[in-house]
């Protein structure tokens, strides 16, 4: 079997970004992946502006403390000061622009306003309470590069220079079908020996949420003309066509001889609990990835080993599985010698709490856990431990 880290890496290298590219409003842009820099057309701030509503002072006229100073002008943010009178004092606003002379901005907590006059009570250092021109942002500095999974505060910084378009990735386009004639939809009346297709919404889920363009297929009878025809269909418009189950070598798994006649097929087993099936090839120019039919074992095979594939073939340059050293709250005697994704769930103190029951069938563990750990092979946990907990949420 191969090693989680081997079977990663091979998906990985075989991760080709998406080449198409389109233009979409900054506003719009949050989780698209940037497909060119973006660089400062201006200073950010673009003027020496005040921190705080207070008055703005030429330091050399400031004596003492407890001085009157005759207030010359106001100043709202978005105003354009005058220059400043010597021993005069201006009124000035959070964000508005330092007028010329100035050389400090004293609180308002630290003055006491007349009725055309204030009074300083603190001895400022030059500087204090100004935000320098571009301060934040050096204009031409490149301030998002290319390959970024954008943010809400990576748009607002692209706003804050002034960029009202960004140049993305055009989002990644799935299909996916599921094969087996036990499989019913909610709704239908399950006749006896059928199941309900779970997989179908969690697949769906899982790549919407990532913002893949998603084509369903809907379930394929177990034949194997159909599946062929489904898996023409899914490659001609897609950049990835995803099933799961129907890759073993059961009489009526027909996926695996599809995929094989219409394109390529390396199917592997992967020294992983819950997973270890996973095949991956190529239909035409879709990649293939058939995930395992237990609905957990495909459920944890996408987060681990799929998702960072799509996201790389969507254009992120850096992504990780962010993992948190925990302590366990819980006690597993029963070590593998596959690596482990255990079901767990944080609690109130700090620990992590395990689901009892930890079969691959057990879909209601992935709605009562809230992240994975990863368990090496041969390793069993004891209350107290520090375990690698890995939360289902980036």
């Amino acid at each position: 079997m191969l090693s989680f880290e081997e079977a990663l890496q091979r998906l990985m290298a075989s991760a080709k970004p998406v080449g198409r590219v389109e233009t979409v409003d900054t506003m719009l842009a949050v989780d698209r992946v940037l497909a060119e820099p973006v660089r400062a057309a201006i200073d950010v701030p673009p003027a020496d502006n005040s921190a705080m509503d207070g008055y703005a002072i030429r330091i050399m006229d400031l004596t003492a403390t407890g001085m009157p100073m005759k207030v010359s002008q106001r100043i709202p943010a978005g105003g354009h000061p005058l220059p400043l009178q010597a021993a005069t004092a201006a009124r000035i606003f959070t964000g508005a622009p330092i007028p010329s002379g100035a050389d400090a901005v004293v609180m308002q907590e630290r003055c006491m306003a007349q009725a055309d006059s204030v009074i300083i009570n603190h001895l400022p250092v030059s500087g204090e309470n100004i935000r320098r021109a571009g301060e934040d942002v050096k204009a031409h500095a490149e301030v998002l590069t290319a390959g970024t999974l954008l943010r809400a505060q990576d748009i607002g910084l692209a706003a804050s220079v002034g960029v009202a378009h960004l140049k993305v990735f055009a989002p990644l386009r799935v299909a996916v079908f599921f094969t087996g004639d036990e499989l019913m939809m909610p709704g239908e009346s399950l006749r006896p020996g059928a199941i309900y297709n779970s997989n179908r919404y969690v697949l769906n889920g899982l790549l919407t949420r990532l913002g893949c363009i998603v084509t369903d297929l809907g379930i394929v009878a177990d034949d194997l003309d159909a599946t062929r025809a489904a898996l023409r269909e899914a490659a001609q418009r897609n950049d990835a066509v995803i099933t799961c189950g129907g890759v073993s070598v059961g009489e009526e798994d027909h996926v695996k001889a599809a995929v094989q006649a219409e394109g390529v097929l390396d199917t592997w087993q992967i020294a992983i609990k819950p997973g270890k099936p996973l095949a991956f090839g190529k239909v035409g120019e879709a990649a293939f990835i058939g995930l395992p039919g237990n609905p957990v074992s495909s459920f944890v095979t996408f987060l681990t080993l799929v998702k960072p594939y799509i996201r790389s073939c969507q254009g992120v340059a850096y992504w990780y599985a962010q993992r948190v050293n925990m302590r366990a709250d819980f006690a597993w005697t029963k070590a593998d010698t596959r690596r482990e994704f255990l079901r767990v769930r944080r609690n109130a103190s700090g620990g992590l709490d395990l689901f009892p029951r930890q079969g691959s069938g057990v879909l209601t563990s992935c709605v009562w856990a809230d992240g994975l750990v990863d368990n090496p092979p041969g390793t069993s946990i004891a209350p107290g431990d520090m375990v690698s907990y890995r939360p289902f949420e980036d």
